[in-house]
């Protein structure tokens, strides 16, 4: 693509509020989103559905492509895949389970990277993860590194759990928490890291609103165009 449409990549840890913030972004641009870790999430769910093997390689590649995914946004409140509306369906615990083993595997990495790259589609695409930035879009207009603190991070998903009516263990969520920041990390293929060039941005003690206008000065910065 000899002119391809600009990106911006929201990139960070669990618990960040990548997804809130480049939801966002996307929407004073009027662009399109892609949240990544749903991907895994959507080929566990269809892995488990069909009872593919999470070891059977050739056959998690055919279902990362036959799979056609629509992201929410503001035309679309719903996350669909063939037509299948799997918004709640991808946030159950056999869909957790199996994308955290499925994303393990190379191939399915290599083939989710040649279906991430597919959204980058006019007028330009928002898209959140933990590799955007560094493996996905390294050219993106714009790179954001959004972290906060692990007693942060748990202390927010805790509240988000509470305010489902979920009986959930503070202590227990810092510590799976912890869990997750050292595989994703230290994970052989495609690691969380901070991309050189990223704009690090911790919204540790920092409102939602405090976070997306921080977020929205480095890419005014970057010459894009913010409606107002």
């Amino acid at each position: 693509m000899a002119n391809p449409p600009p990106v911006i990549c929201v990139d960070g840890p669990s618990g960040s509020g990548k997804g809130t913030l480049a939801r966002a972004i996307a929407k004073q641009l009027n662009w399109n989103i892609l949240d990544s870790g749903s991907l895994y999430r959507i080929v566990g769910l269809h892995a488990h559905s069909f009872d593919v093997s999470v070891e059977d390689d050739d056959a998690l590649k055919q279902v990362v492509e036959s799979l056609d995914i629509q992201f929410a946004n503001e035309r679309r409140p719903n996350i669909v895949v063939n037509g299948r509306d799997v918004t709640q369906a991808i946030r159950g615990e056999e869909a957790t389970r199996y994308a955290s083993l499925v994303a393990k595997r190379e191939k399915v990495r290599a083939a989710l990277l040649v279906r991430q790259k597919e959204f980058r589609r006019p007028p330009g695409l928002v898209a959140d993860g933990r590799d955007m930035g560094t493996v996905v879009f390294p050219d993106a207009k714009l790179k954001i590194y959004l972290d906060a603190s692990p007693e942060e991070r748990a202390r927010r998903r805790y509240a988000e759990l509470k305010d489902k009516g979920l009986n959930v263990s503070l202590p227990d969520l810092f510590q799976s928490l912890k869990e997750r920041d050292a595989q994703d990390k230290n994970r052989r293929v495609s690691p969380l890291k901070v991309a050189p060039d990223a704009f690090v941005l911790d919204s540790t003690g920092l409102s939602i609103a405090e976070v997306i206008g921080q977020a929205l000065a480095a890419a005014k910065q970057k010459g894009l165009q913010i409606n107002n």
